[in-house]
């Protein structure tokens, strides 16, 4: 009698499993339908054909201005640490030749703000970044406001 409850509830037991493996499949199959028939919206939209392009703005008109290398001594006079700099500007076309003719002045400020930097604080991770924004908000100054939009380092090497 025991021997029969047992073979008993192995067959319920491996039927209650096989009935929710098949309900998985279709709790499954129907989500997957759902989301790809856009039913569910992950991000507030109804989910595109794939067939669809996005459209993409054309990109606005800019000009760059280069701006020659420079070596800049590093410290002290005596020491024998040199920064190799180069960079362009990303101008509006309207004011590329305005930008041009400020260039000494823009090398003079350039020059005079890396000469300050301390070899200490070129060595942080997040070093770049903010000489860059410093660089460009030196560079806005002497040109005028809405003429520069960036400041793109081509080249950047402590030795």
């Amino acid at each position: 009698m025991a021997e029969a409850q047992i073979d008993t509830e192995q067959r319920n037991s491996s039927k209650l499993l096989i009935i929710s493996v098949i309900l998985a499949v279709i709790a499954g199959g129907g989500g997957f339908y759902a989301a790809i028939q856009g039913m569910i919206p992950f991000s507030g939209e109804k989910a595109k054909p794939a067939d669809e392009v996005a459209e993409v703005a054309p990109l606005k008109s800019v000009a760059f201005v280069e701006i020659e290398p420079m070596l800049i001594s590093m410290g002290n006079l005596l020491s024998n640490q040199h920064l190799r700099f180069r960079a362009e500007l990303e101008v509006e076309p309207a004011y590329q030749k305005d930008v041009e003719a400020l260039k000494p002045r823009i090398v003079d400020v350039l020059n005079g703000y890396l000469r300050a930097v301390d070899r200490e604080d070129l060595e942080r991770p997040a070093a770049l970044v903010l000489l860059r924004a410093n660089m460009l908000r030196r560079v806005q100054t002497v040109v005028g406001e809405g003429r520069v939009n960036d400041l793109l380092i081509m080249e950047f090497v402590v030795n």
